[in-house]
């Protein structure tokens, strides 16, 4: 029979241990400070013509006309799909799915040289962004300047900028490269805190090394899962770093551009020098309100609610 713990059982109410808020205070005051407050402002921003012309001052209430230029705009939806090609492709790709295999083939062999290929692959996150993005920059330039179309030329390869020719396959792996590393940290951490019991347990009863991946490792860090695919998701609907210091949104119109980064052409950036602080930050409030949309997506699909539950045990 299968109890939960603590069934049958009437503890006695639990007294609010209020000493436990003077220690949060600090978190919850900056998370307010820095996360709510700047969330609040940005929504009420998004309903005025705030903008350069206009100042801090002389900006008008106009309600929802910015969200309806979003909905009206020519380059919406097409912005959107790269925004989701952008996002999917390197989250699947590099920053659940190569960070995943990264962890479970450096905690399978040695300790050394497992130490040695994260540490490899932590080397574009510690590179400062512009240098790393130059360096990308130089590799896909044309001959003779560029490493791989050198390399390429003996097989017929026309020399010409490979950045700008396939500028997605090399946006996906300029982010990916940086972006692998986060995840493989944590399944590396979580895939080391598997009891070995589990493990000697299914090697005793003749499971391979793909059955015990497949059936006692990945079920057994749906967390970190959850958490990494969740987080990532959210950090690349919001980066644009890498694709400002390499096409800025080109080649051509809004070729790679992505939603962040259209929101900050608007908001800081654009070619008319009349910045749309209003407008900014309707697209901004948008992409909040997809990254929660996400989020509540990834919880029902990795079952969040069986993932808190109290464990069970035989009795």
């Amino acid at each position: 029979m299968m109890l939960k713990i603590g069934d049958g059982v009437n503890p006695r109410p639990k007294k609010i241990n209020w000493n436990l808020f003077f220690f949060l205070f600090p978190a919850i005051a900056l998370i307010i400070v820095f996360f709510f407050i700047p969330v609040f402002l940005t929504f009420l921003m998004s309903f005025t013509n705030m903008s350069t012309s206009t100042g801090l001052t002389g900006f008008k209430v106009i309600g929802f006309k910015n969200y309806l230029q979003i909905l009206k705009s020519q380059w919406t939806l097409k912005i959107l799909k790269n925004t989701l090609l952008y996002v999917f492709t390197t989250l699947s790709l590099f920053n659940v799915g190569t960070a995943l295999f990264l962890a479970i083939f450096s905690t399978h062999i040695s300790e050394n040289a497992g130490k040695f290929v994260r540490t490899l692959w932590l080397l574009p996150r510690i590179t400062p962004s512009v240098v790393y993005a130059t360096l990308w920059t130089w590799f896909t330039a044309e001959a003779p300047y560029g490493v791989l179309t050198q390399f390429l030329s003996p097989f017929g390869v026309t020399s010409k900028n490979l950045l700008y020719t396939y500028p997605w396959i090399f946006i996906i792996l300029i982010n990916g490269f940086v972006g692998a590393s986060f995840g493989m940290l944590i399944f590396t951490s979580a895939i080391k805190n598997i009891p070995p019991d589990y493990i000697m347990a299914a090697q005793v009863d003749g499971a391979s090394t793909l059955q015990i991946i497949r059936k006692v490792i990945l079920p057994m860090i749906r967390w970190p899962i959850l958490f990494v695919t969740t987080y990532q998701t959210l950090s690349l609907l919001t980066s644009f770093e890498y694709i400002l210091l390499t096409t800025d949104g080109g080649p051509g119109f809004y070729t790679t551009e992505v939603w962040a980064l259209y929101a900050y052409h608007n908001a800081l950036s654009n070619y008319y020098g009349n910045t749309l602080f209003g407008f900014g930050a309707a697209l901004s409030v948008f992409l909040v309100i997809l990254g929660i949309i996400f989020s509540i997506i990834y919880l029902k699909v990795f079952n969040f609610k069986a993932l808190i539950s109290e464990p069970k045990i035989e009795v």
